[in-house]
């Protein structure tokens, strides 16, 4: 059974910006990975950037830097 831990988890619009996220995380070497969204969750895409809660300050800084787009951020068990 996989163990469920404390995540942020960043939902997307649009495809497009999840995949752009991706692409700029792996750029920057910032934490995480592209994962479906979770089912507690509705989002638009399918689409989430999965990491570490002590991360979030720090991808949602880089994102509007870097000019990404997303739509909303949150912290589940996943």
């Amino acid at each position: 059974m996989i163990r469920k831990t404390l995540s942020i988890i960043i939902t997307f619009d649009l495809t497009e910006q999840a995949i752009a996220a991706e692409a700029f995380c792996q750029k920057q070497r910032l934490p995480g990975r592209l994962i479906p969204v979770p089912r507690e969750i509705t989002a638009g895409c399918g689409l989430s950037w999965k990491a570490p809660p002590d991360a979030k300050d720090l991808l949602c800084k880089s994102f509007e830097e870097g000019g990404i787009l997303w739509e909303k951020v949150y912290l589940l068990e996943v």
